[in-house]
């Protein structure tokens, strides 16, 4: 694994529903000791956001709808990706 220590740290997500994951990946990553531990998702569920901004020292998020029911509703396609796509995707 890459130390985190002394680095800023940046974890993505597709979005974050209640915070609780997010919440345990921030607490991990900032047991090594990064510089900046930054948090950029495109939508989060409002309380989850404020959650998670407790954790992190800086929260990137585009959309805080205040009816999201599931990251999955905030897409108009969220399919699963396997790795070849994400692979092509990147590419």
């Amino acid at each position: 694994s890459i130390p985190l220590a002394r680095r800023t740290v940046v974890i993505v997500d597709d979005g974050i529903a209640t915070g609780a994951t997010m919440v345990a990946a921030c607490r991990v990553a900032r047991a090594q000791r990064p510089d900046l531990l930054v948090v950029a998702v495109p939508v989060s569920a409002p309380e989850a956001a404020r959650r998670v901004e407790r954790e992190c020292d800086e929260l990137v998020c585009l959309w805080t709808p205040t009816d999201l029911g599931g990251v999955g509703m905030a897409y108009s396609d969220f399919h699963q990706l396997d790795d070849d796509e994400v692979i092509a995707l990147l590419r």
